[in-house]
C-alpha cells in the first residue's frame, strides 16, 4: 500500500478534486490518501477564532456565513448528481452547525480554537469521500482522530499510532482507497489538537511508517525539490534523487516544499518519500530514500530570520565545561542552535527562535562578555556529498561567493552540508552567485 498526501491548493478547487480522484484510482492500487483543508479554509477558520477571542460574535457569524457560501458554491460544481449534492450539503450543514455552536460557546478557549481549526480537514475529507462514493470508487473514511495521537511534548506516539491504525484498518481492509485527515490529532487529554510541525506532510509520513508503506507521495504544485529557490533564482531544476540526510538538511535550512519533521518517520522505517506535482503528474519529481547519488553538489537552501550571538570569555582558554554551561542556557529556554563556530576564547551561535533572547543574553552575561546580537541574518546551506577525502569543495563554494561578506562558516560537522551566515540584504545575490558558480 502507498500513502499519498495532497495539500490545500491540490484540493482547493472542484476540478482539482476531480483530478485527484482520477490520479488515485487509475493504477488500481490500494492507497491511504491524506488531505489538507481546502486552500483558504484554515485561515478563514483562524479568522473566525480571532473574532471570538476578541468577543466579537457578530463578526464571527458574518465570517462563518461567508465561508459557508464558499463551500456551498464548491459543492455545486463538484458533485454530478442530485443525490451526491444532497450528501455533500448534509456534511457541510452538520459541520457548520458545529461552528455555530462553537461561536456560541462562552468563554471561547484554546480547546474550542483547536476544534474550530480542525474543521478544515474534517470538511475536505468528508466532501471528497462523498464524491468518491458518487463516482462508484471502493473507498472509505479513516478518521485521523481515531489513531493519530501525541504526548505531553506534542510528539507523535508512534507505537500507539501503529496499533490504533491497524485496528481502524482491520474492518475495512477490502477497500481500495482510504481517505484521512492531515494535521489533526488527539492530545493526552483526548482533546482535538494538531501536529504543529509539518502538518499534513507529517501525518502522511507517520502513517507511511506505521503501515510500512511501499512509498509515501507528497503531491504539491511544484515538480519536486529544486536545486535552488525558484522564486529568487532563474533556471533552477528539480533534483531527481536525494538521500534522507540530504533532504532533511535542505528541509531544515529552508526548502519550503517539505518540512524537516516529515522525513523522520519515513527514515526510521525505511519508507521512500516521493515529491510529485499535481499539475504535471507524469513528471518524475524527487525521490528521497536511503540511497544517495554521486553528484557532488546537489542543492542550495536559505533559512531566514536568523539571529547570531557572539560570546567571549578568557575563562574559556584551556578550560573545560564552558561550552556545557553555554548550551545549558539554550536548553533551559528550549531554544535550538543552528550553527556554532568556536575559537580559543569565543563562541558564535545562531538561533531562529528569539522569544527568550533577552533572558538567554542576561544569563550568558553572568560568566561571559557579549556583543550585540546580529539580527536579520540568513543561513545559506549547500547540500551534497562532501566526504572527508574530497578535494576542492570549499574552494568552489567560497570562490562562487567571493563578493559576498560572510559572517560565519560551518563545514565538517556533516558529510552533506556546508553552511554560510550572511546578512539578509545579501541573500538574493548569494543564492544567484552560488547557483552560477556551482551548477
Amino acid at each position: 500500500m502507498q500513502v499519498w498526501k495532497f495539500g490545500g491548493t491540490s484540493v482547493g478547487k472542484p476540478e482539482r478534486m476531480q483530478s485527484i480522484r482520477q490520479l488515485i484510482t487509475e493504477d488500481g492500487k490500494p492507497k491511504i490518501v491524506v488531505l489538507s483543508a481546502l486552500s483558504g479554509s484554515t485561515n478563514a477558520l483562524l479568522s473566525i477564532s480571532e473574532s471570538l477571542i476578541a468577543q466579537n460574535q457578530t463578526e464571527a457569524k458574518t465570517k462563518a456565513s461567508d465561508l459557508r457560501a464558499h463551500y456551498d458554491a464548491f459543492l455545486t460544481e463538484l458533485y454530478q448528481t442530485p443525490a451526491g449534492l444532497a450528501k455533500g450539503q448534509a456534511i457541510v450543514t452538520k459541520e457548520f452547525t458545529f461552528i455555530d455552536n462553537l461561536i456560541a460557546t462562552v468563554p471561547y478557549t484554546v480547546k474550542q480554537e483547536k476544534e474550530m481549526v480542525a474543521l478544515g480537514e474534517l470538511l475536505s475529507t468528508q466532501i471528497f469521500e462523498a464524491y468518491l462514493q458518487e463516482e462508484g470508487v471502493n473507498s472509505t473514511l479513516l478518521p485521523a482522530l481515531d489513531f493519530m495521537v501525541i504526548d505531553e511534548d506534542n510528539e507523535p506516539i508512534m507505537a500507539e499510532i501503529e496499533t490504533k491504525l491497524a485496528a481502524t484498518l482491520a474492518p475495512v481492509k477490502d477497500k481500495q482507497i482510504f481517505i484521512t485527515q492531515g494535521f489533526i490529532c488527539r492530545n493526552p487529554a483526548g482533546e482535538v489538537d494538531n501536529l504543529k510541525r509539518g502538518g499534513s506532510d507529517y501525518t502522511a509520513s507517520l502513517i507511511g511508517g506505521a503501515i510500512q508503506a511501499e512509498e509515501i507521495q507528497i503531491w504539491t504544485d511544484i515538480d519536486g525539490m529544486h536545486n535552488n529557490d525558484p522564486r529568487i533564482v532563474k533556471n533552477t531544476f528539480p533534483i531527481r534523487e536525494l538521500s534522507f540526510a540530504e533532504a532533511a538538511e535542505l528541509a531544515y535550512f529552508g526548502a519550503k516544499i517539505l518540512h524537516p519533521s516529515t522525513i523522520t518517520p519515513a527514515k526510521i522505517k525505511g519508507v521512500p518519500v516521493r515529491l510529485k506535482n499535481t499539475m504535471e503528474p507524469s513528471a518524475f519529481g524527487t525521490l528521497i530514500s536511503e540511497k544517495s547519488t554521486d553528484v557532488e553538489i546537489k542543492a542550495i537552501a536559505a533559512k531566514d530570520n536568523i539571529t547570531a550571538i557572539y560570546i567571549h570569555s578568557t575563562r574559556m582558554l584551556n578550560a573545560y565545561g564552558f561550552l556545557k554551561r553555554v548550551f545549558e542556557i539554550f536548553e533551559k529556554y528550549k531554544t535550538p542552535v543552528d550553527m556554532i563556530t568556536t575559537s580559543e576564547v569565543s563562541v558564535s551561535v545562531t538561533i531562529d527562535q528569539t522569544a527568550n533572547l533577552d533572558a538567554i543574553m542576561r544569563e550568558l552575561r553572568e560568566f561571559a562578555e557579549l556583543e550585540d546580537p546580529d539580527k536579520d541574518q540568513v543561513i545559506i546551506c549547500i547540500v551534497g556529498n562532501f566526504w572527508a577525502d574530497k578535494e576542492g569543495i570549499a574552494i568552489k563554494v567560497l570562490d562562487a561567493i567571493k563578493n559576498i561578506p560572510i559572517r560565519m562558516i560551518s563545514y565538517g560537522a556533516s558529510e552533506h552540508n556546508i553552511s554560510l551566515l550572511v546578512d539578509a540584504k545579501h541573500k538574493n545575490d548569494a543564492l544567484n552567485a552560488l547557483n552560477e558558480g556551482l551548477f
